[in-house]
């Protein structure tokens, strides 16, 4: 069992490497310019920024699972962070460390909070799914592009964005929205 585990992982490293190469040989000064500005919107500001706004546009289901989902994702992205400890890759554009005390590239939070809220669109009456989730791709690519994270770093975020808001969704379903809302430090007017 260990040996096939050894095996997966020797397999990941050497596609993430791979990968590594292939955006190193693409790379350009305008594509960075625009990876760079579109990645900060998948931050933990920009996350707080949107929650606000579907508070603020009375978008109750959005707000609820986005609280939820975020919240949870806060958790496990930074304990699992903490955890792997995996250098970022080489030769970075940027790197955030400074800025957030991140100290490892595993996994991607940007990835997994963008993903959150394209999957949170996909059944909102509000959201457009295609713009959101585009953006989400954009947005994850980005992380890959600038050298903070590699691909399985990434694509781990985004099964991490998809089972937050699937876990919050059946969460709400359970509980309700009401006792979601009873929770949060402030009065609600959903």
């Amino acid at each position: 069992m260990y040996a096939l585990i050894g095996e997966i992982l020797s397999s990941v490293y050497w596609v993430d490497r791979l990968t590594v190469e292939f955006i190193g040989a693409i790379r350009t000064g305008i594509l960075t310019v625009m990876m760079t500005s579109m990645t900060g919107l998948g931050s933990v500001t920009a996350g707080a920024v949107f929650v606000g706004l579907f508070y603020l546009a009375g978008w109750r289901e959005e707000f609820v699972t986005s609280v939820v989902a975020l919240s949870l994702l806060g958790v496990v992205v930074w304990g699992l962070m903490s955890l792997v400890e995996r250098p970022f890759p080489p030769d970075p554009v940027c790197i955030t460390e400074g800025d957030t005390g991140v100290t490892s590239s595993f996994p991607s939070g940007h990835a997994a909070a963008v993903t959150a809220y394209a999957t949170i669109a996909r059944d909102s009456d509000v959201l457009p799914f295609a713009v959101t989730a585009g953006f989400a791709g954009l947005i994850s690519f980005s992380r890959i592009y600038l050298g903070t994270h590699y691909l399985s770093d990434t694509l781990f975020g985004i099964g991490l964005g998809v089972a937050a808001v699937l876990f919050a969704e059946r969460l709400i379903d359970r509980v309700g929205e009401e006792a979601v809302l009873d929770l949060l430090p402030f009065e609600t007017e959903l």
